[in-house]
């Protein structure tokens, strides 16, 4: 890679930023015909997860959100609102691990939620951190942080994941529960113009190829279905001609590498409609 002056480094390490921005204590509900934790109504849908389940890079963020990004215009406020539901707990935030979403995500779920969906792990084996070296540390760097992030997903995640898996049917025993996992950020072949080398890219594509086999084994152990968005977003990656990820810049400080609104319209919500299918019960 090209060396960076000392500016130019401390500005990429504003850029990449990908999927932890903060983890936010407690997740407040989507809109007003949610149900607070605790108030004892009987929920139909609930958004659980990360920055990629609540929205960061679509824009159109409610207010009361705060640092957690939700948006009107992810998936989860899209497949609600088009399915008229009527009591809709979207908890989704920016920057949670599976441990997030245990400690936080769950107070709104009870016997009466027929639907649950969620994307997270990512962020437990500090995809953003690689990102970050990928850009700023050079090729034999982004490849060493790719290798730890595989060795945390084959060993470190399956336990962090069943954990979580079983607490949400615990806390929704009725529900079907959809897992959506992560598209590929990099075009196959040569994308040029990044910040990542070609051999980054390429490595990074795999460990999300990882990252998502043992996202859908786990969920399938719990009878959970798993959602595969990679296919979708073929053709849409970064440097393509209609990419749906947002590319690092200095408008996009804390949203790059994220699905943007059309990402999350055509790329997730059909992932999510097929994954929820009519067993929803709502």
């Amino acid at each position: 890679m090209r060396r960076t002056s000392w500016w130019g480094r401390r500005l990429l390490a504003m850029l990449v930023c990908p999927l932890t921005v903060a983890s936010v204590a407690v997740a407040s509900p989507a809109h007003a015909g949610s149900a607070p934790a605790g108030a004892g109504r009987k929920l139909g849908y609930a958004a659980l997860g990360d920055s990629i389940a609540s929205g960061l890079g679509a824009g159109n963020y409610e207010a009361s959100s705060g640092r957690c990004s939700r948006s009107a215009s992810a998936h989860p406020a899209l497949w609600a609102a088009e399915h008229h539901v009527g009591e809709f707990r979207f908890a989704a935030c920016s920057g949670a691990k599976t441990s997030d979403v245990t400690a936080t995500q769950l107070s709104g779920l009870d016997g009466g939620v027929r639907l649950v969906s969620m994307t997270v792990g990512a962020n437990d084996v500090g995809f953003s951190d690689v990102l970050k070296a990928c850009a700023m540390q050079g090729e034999q760097e982004c490849l060493q942080r790719v290798g730890q992030a595989r060795d945390d997903i084959d060993h470190t995640l399956p336990g962090r994941l069943d954990a979580l898996d079983k607490a949400v049917r615990e806390k929704a025993p009725q529900a079907r529960v959809a897992v959506l996992g992560y598209p590929h950020l990099f075009s196959a072949g040569t994308c040029g113009g990044q910040l990542v080398s070609p051999r980054g890219q390429a490595a990074l594509n795999d460990a999300t190829d990882r990252l998502n086999a043992v996202t859908r084994d786990r969920a399938q152990a719990h009878g959970f279905v798993f959602a595969d968005v990679t296919r979708a977003f073929t053709g849409h990656e970064l440097c393509s001609d209609d990419p749906w990820i947002i590319s690092p810049s200095l408008f996009t400080l804390d949203s790059a590498y994220h699905p943007n609104a059309t990402g999350q319209r055509q790329g997730y919500l059909p992932a999510l409609e097929t994954a929820a299918g009519a067993g929803s019960g709502i």
